[in-house]
């Protein structure tokens, strides 16, 4: 299985898939491919599940679990974060490749400003996209600017624990939910006790998590997490609809007094060579944004803001990015105009700015996104 897995990360998979009754496949640039010919056995899947699993207590439930996550490492060939589950019965593994080497936004041609808004010395920053849209190696990439700009305490709170850290300037603390504390909201209150500057909370996913982070930014804090959601005012309906309606007025309030900024990442196949590029939207939270997530009626406000800062404040839609990307030869027209929040107007815009050169762009790292 080693020599499998050697294979399949020189190819760059991002996710490998082990099930009783099927070949070992990979998914290369987005797509599933088998990596053997021979089927696997239910006896050599449960075999390697338990090599898998950190603790013995948990090897000796093997035949009761349903779901399991855990991280696992292969000495100079990378990390994995590992899901087993079982399917018809029988034992399946899903294993998410993590690089051994942090990438840092440069390397995944992040926005500068995304430098900018990891900086912030408080307050929200959210990173949003679909599952296997590289929300992991983006925040990754902000933990480690600050790690190597900024003199902090960084507590991570992450099921499992993906990319490690080393500490540079920064001190940083990685929490395992479920191994070094119970949960996420366990982990995020005794993480106020542990004179942090930085939060990283591994996914917001219920009311009390989403208030104890709203709690830790409004006391001066810097909280950085993710949301699976396509976009900013999408993001925003979906934490506030978490909460009873009686509650949805002052988290709107709170919201708008926290939140710094939000990523909104996609994966989409790339025109110049094999791999995956992100194209992303970046709403960097203003006075006039601040307004509007303040007035439901207001909020679709936002999108045209997004889009008017761009030139003073960084910030950038979808389809700013993916007329940046049509321009640069990087992503095909017909792929973009797929991806973008309205085609047929996106099919107008580069109609009208279709000989616009764009930026050059050069060399950049989209083949490090794990996904997340």
């Amino acid at each position: 299985m080693t020599e499998i897995f050697k294979a399949a990360i020189q190819k760059g998979a991002s996710d490998i898939h082990i099930k009783s009754g099927d070949v070992v496949r990979a998914r290369i640039h987005g797509e599933l491919v088998p990596m053997t010919e021979q089927r696997l056995k239910h006896d050599q899947v449960r075999a390697l599940a338990l090599k898998l699993i950190p603790r013995e207590a948990d090897r000796e439930l093997i035949d009761e679990l349903n779901d399991y996550d855990c991280s696992w490492g292969l000495p100079g060939l990378g990390r994995f974060r590992v899901n087993i589950l079982r399917q018809r019965g029988t034992l399946m593994i899903v294993m998410r490749v993590i690089p051994i080497e942090i990438p840092t936004l440069a390397d995944l041609n992040m926005p500068p400003v995304l430098e900018t808004i990891s900086e912030k010395e408080r307050g929200l920053i959210l990173v949003t996209g679909v599952t296997g849209s590289g929300k992991s190696s983006t925040i990754a990439a902000m933990v480690q600017h600050i790690n190597q700009n900024r003199q902090r305490h960084i507590v991570t709170l992450e099921n499992p624990i993906e990319f490690l850290h080393r500490d540079r300037k920064s001190s940083i603390t990685q929490r395992d939910v479920g191994t070094d504390t119970g949960s996420f909201k366990d982990g995020l209150r005794a993480a106020l006790r542990q004179d942090p500057d930085v939060i990283l909370i591994g996914e917001m996913r219920d009311t009390e998590t989403i208030d104890i982070a709203l709690k830790a930014a409004e006391t001066g804090h810097l909280v950085i997490s993710t949301v699976h959601t396509q976009n900013a005012v999408q993001t925003l309906s979906r934490l506030i609809a978490v909460f009873e309606p009686s509650e949805q007025e002052m988290i709107r309030i709170r919201l708008s007094e926290t939140l710094q900024g939000v990523v909104s990442q996609r994966l989409l196949p790339r025109a110049d060579r094999p791999g995956r590029v992100a194209a992303c939207e970046v709403m960097v939270v203003t006075s006039a944004i601040r307004d509007c997530v303040r007035d439901p009626e207001r909020v679709e406000e936002i999108p045209d803001l997004i889009e008017e800062g761009r030139e003073a404040y960084g910030s950038q839609s979808f389809d700013q990015h993916l007329m940046d990307l049509v321009r640069e030869e990087r992503v095909s027209f017909e792929v973009a105009k797929a991806a973008a929040t309205n085609p047929s107007d996106f099919d107008l815009k580069m109609n009208v700015f279709g000989d616009g050169q764009g930026a050059g762009a050069g060399d950049d790292g989209q083949h490090l996104f794990g996904g997340g």
